[in-house]
């Protein structure tokens, strides 16, 4: 089982700092953004996380490189911790296929569809960082319990934020979890059909990897997830997993990160 990473946009929003350094490799207290999603995903069922790159980041690619001589030297200079750290970067076991031009999720999704290879796989979005690599393991549990069925999560968000994300349609089943009759793209609020937005973390039978293959471009060209979702939603059962704002965080505005750097340090810093 495969969780995949894409990491292959422009990081539009944190330009000029993106122009050479991707986003995806910006600090957050103590290490790049996406390190804390590959080790989110292989403390899952996972037994391998896959990013789906651009070949423009290649600094990705040498962060997670194991690196002899860098560690070689920390040691020989006393430096045991930082040694430590970056031999850890250097072991995960994290693998790559390159989406060549930037035309959607579900784009980037099916490059990967030779790793998957007709089995379920999670996607971990890159903006969004869950320290306590706990919430894969539930949707598991949840997916088990529904012989199998896809589960997204989803967090409660404010009115004024619902026009913002995908909204899920359905009516909860047990504490904490919706069975999905339908998404909702960016409703206005009367039209929302709850407040319960899609987060960024996503459990998917083999079906929406088939399906992808199928989703035509929509507005801007590109390959929407949602389309094939919704797809699936007419062949499957769907779950959500209702999830706490405390246990992710969203970094993919200059905002977000900030924020996330500082709950995350303070946080830090109270355990020790």
């Amino acid at each position: 089982m495969k969780a995949l990473i894409p990491a292959a946009g422009l990081g539009t929003r944190f330009l000029p700092g993106t122009k050479a350094q991707p986003k995806e490799m910006l600090l957050v207290v103590d290490r790049p953004a996406i390190q804390y999603v590959v080790e989110e995903g292989l403390a899952s069922a996972a037994d391998e996380v896959v990013i789906v790159n651009s070949p423009d980041k290649k600094a990705i690619e040498d962060h997670f490189a194991p690196n002899d001589e860098l560690v070689a030297l920390l040691r020989e200079r006393g430096k045991s911790s930082y040694a430590d750290a970056v031999q850890h970067a250097g072991d995960l076991n994290v693998s790559y296929v390159y989406q060549n031009e930037a035309r959607g999720l579900g784009h980037a999704i099916r490059c990967a569809h030779e790793k998957t290879a007709g089995e379920p796989f999670y996607v971990l979005l890159g903006d969004v960082l869950v320290p306590g690599n706990g919430m894969l393991p539930r949707m598991q549990e949840v997916s088990d319990a529904h012989g199998g069925a896809s589960v997204i999560a989803v967090m409660p968000v404010p009115d004024d934020e619902v026009s913002r994300f995908g909204i899920i349609a359905g009516a909860e089943v047990s504490e904490g979890v919706w069975k999905v009759d339908a998404l909702v793209e960016k409703p206005a609020l009367e039209d929302a059909p709850s407040n319960l937005a899609v987060f960024g973390r996503y459990l998917l039978s083999p079906r929406v990897m088939e399906l992808l293959a199928d989703v035509q471009p929509g507005v801007g060209g590109e390959i929407q997830l949602t389309d094939a979702l919704d797809a699936v939603l007419a062949e499957e059962s769907m779950y959500a997993l209702v999830v706490d704002s405390s246990e992710g965080f969203d970094t993919g505005t200059v905002e977000s990160w900030l924020e996330t750097n500082n709950v995350l340090y303070a946080r830090r810093q109270a355990a020790n």
